[in-house]
């Protein structure tokens, strides 16, 4: 059962992040990067758990709501708790999309679209680099 908890808000330095992060997690988390589609660690995982935040360990969503969408990165339907991620319009690159992040710690995890399966309808596209999966 994933904890319903929300954590406290964390907040770093620039430089406590670039520490704690590998260059990869850095640029996605916060630089908002997006990793190449079909190379991200768990865009094929299919191991039981819980993926949490690489920022800052925030259970994000859990492996029954993952589905292969084809679309090169990991794809969930739904999070694992609603309040523990946030939207934000995001109209980079030419576009109007909705980008997920982490409510916890602000770090930009992907986007949410609307042509998932049922039973939401949703596929949150998230990069790997912004997960951590805890197998159960």
């Amino acid at each position: 059962m994933p904890d319903t908890k929300t954590m406290p808000k964390v907040e770093k330095s620039e430089a406590e992040w670039r520490r704690e992060l590998t260059p990869m997690q850095y640029a996605v988390l916060r630089e908002k990067a997006t990793e190449r589609p079909f190379t991200g660690e768990y865009e094929r995982e299919h191991r039981p758990g819980a993926y949490i935040c690489a920022g800052c360990g925030q259970t994000l969503f859990e492996s029954d709501a993952k589905f292969d969408s084809g679309c090169g990165w990991p794809s969930f339907t739904q999070p694992a708790v609603e309040s523990h991620v946030a939207e934000e319009r995001d109209i980079s690159h030419g576009m109007v999309r909705t980008e997920v992040l982490c409510a916890s710690c602000h770090g930009h995890l992907g986007h949410v679209f609307e042509d998932g399966p049922g039973p939401t309808g949703l596929r949150y596209c998230i990069n790997s680099a912004a997960l951590k999966l805890q197998p159960k």
